[in-house]
């Protein structure tokens, strides 16, 4: 796609919601104005007004979506309920996907109204929505959002939000430069139990921290290519555009439907991302960490450790143990995602089953504590709604998510290069290792380099 057309649908001014676009509330008010004041009689719907439980659309928030496969439709599943916002339109490069989210979202609205993009730059282009849901495949999150925010749209992006560390460093600082709210899709932060591990920890229940568990898949890898098979209409499937910056390869259903993970090409730092976006997340958010991230990363067979610049060791141990034999406390499953914060004063413990697990002192002064069960992205979403709306920063917004997808990155590393890697928070490069800082970045294939 030609420089000229990538350009078409930009705002002058994307920093700016206001300089886009007026509101309908200006729009109306300007209409009245070059009318003179003159009265007539007029019959407005409630829900045009705002009555009856409904939001009138000037206080609406305009969504499209990009590339929404299961994971996806699953995020919008639970947007669609929000008043507040209505979703217009969907693009994907899969002729399939792009009907079954229309029969989605007319089915939910009742209506024929949900528009469908091959190209998400028609999708873009449209100056009424004001932000998108991005899910699709990794290599696609990081310039997908950036070309979204450069049209002016705020971003909700899946996880990891990117290939590299210099991708999602490209990534937050785009966020910056045309001032747009992003959300990652890291959801565990705005769940109940995990805020409450997250406080226990930051608040000194636990003492002085020195241990964070982690759990992660073990990292793994494929270079070879399926085999090829004949390339559908580009209308059924754009496989061009799906590859996008990724390396050409042969067309292979399996790659579109969801077999891309593995794949070197496609996946984020050897799956360790998958759920490391989420578990060091947390674990970072813990040590309020925010800013930084750990200084020094080694690996062996049972997991890989890192040590943050206050003496914190955090512990990435590999499923389908999580915590191996590093935690002999560790006894009972709390589900997926498994995190366990451990001070001189005693552990807590939680994963998606809801149930926090803790130290018998802690049991004795706190009290068992569960709560409900589940891995809802609903209160994530409307975090990320009500910060469209206010302008403030969501609570996984662009820095959080650069720092804990560098740590995933840095962690990833050192297991692929089997040795220590010291890493400087600051820079953000690593100490004395050009073959390290050699893999910050991946070539991308043209037109679609970020790094320009």
């Amino acid at each position: 796609m030609s420089t000229t057309r990538r350009q078409t649908g930009v705002p002058a001014n994307p920093g700016s919601r206001s300089s886009s676009r007026p509101t309908r509330r200006t729009f109306l008010g300007r209409s009245l104005a070059a009318a003179g004041g003159l009265a007539f009689p007029q019959i407005v719907p409630a829900a045009a007004l705002g009555r009856d439980g409904a939001v009138a659309p000037s206080e609406r928030i305009v969504l499209g979506g990009i590339g929404l496969g299961p994971r996806g439709t699953y995020d919008l599943s639970v947007m669609l309920p929000e008043q507040d916002v209505q979703f217009v339109a969907i693009c994907d490069v899969r002729r399939i996907r792009r009907e079954a989210i229309k029969e989605m979202v007319d089915t939910h609205y009742g209506s024929g109204d949900c528009a469908m993009y091959r190209d998400f730059f028609e999708l873009l282009d449209r100056p009424d929505i004001d932000a998108v849901l991005i899910a699709t495949g990794d290599h696609w999150h990081a310039l997908a959002s950036i070309l979204a925010m450069k049209a002016g749209k705020d971003v909700y992006s899946e996880k990891p939000c990117g290939m590299t560390i210099a991708e999602v460093q490209a990534l937050a600082d785009a966020a910056h430069r045309y001032a747009r709210v992003f959300q990652a899709g890291t959801q565990r932060r705005s769940l109940a139990n995990f805020q409450y591990a997250a406080y226990l920890a930051q608040s000194g229940k636990l003492g002085k921290l020195h241990t964070l568990h982690a759990s992660i898949y073990t990292p793994s890898r494929t270079y070879g290519w399926l085999s090829a098979e004949p390339e559908p209409p580009v209308e059924e499937c754009d496989w061009d555009r799906w590859l996008g910056p990724s390396p050409w390869r042969p067309f292979n259903n399996a790659y579109v439907s969801g077999g891309w993970r593995g794949h070197y090409d496609f996946e984020a730092a050897a799956n360790l991302p998958d759920w490391g976006a989420h578990t060091i997340d947390l674990c970072q958010w813990a040590n309020q960490s925010d800013d930084t991230t750990p200084i020094e990363w080694r690996a062996d067979e049972s997991g890989i450790t890192g040590l943050y610049a206050n003496g914190v060791e955090l512990i990435c141990d590999f499923l389908p143990t999580p915590f191996g034999d590093r935690a002999p406390q560790y006894t009972t499953s709390t589900g997926t995602c498994p995190v366990r914060y451990e001070g001189d004063e005693g552990w807590v413990e939680t994963g998606d089953n809801g149930e926090i697990l803790l130290s018998e002192n802690l049991v004795e002064s706190l009290g068992r504590q569960f709560v409900k069960p589940g891995t809802s992205a609903r209160g994530h979403g409307r975090n990320f709604f009500d910060c469209v709306k206010s302008r403030a920063r969501p609570v996984c917004h662009q820095d959080v998510m650069r720092r804990s997808h560098i740590a995933c990155f840095a962690a990833e590393l050192a297991w692929e290069l089997r040795r220590k890697v010291t890493f400087d928070p600051v820079t953000e490069r690593f100490v004395g290792d050009e073959e390290a800082n050699r893999r910050i970045r991946r070539a991308t294939r043209e037109p679609w380099s970020l790094y320009v």
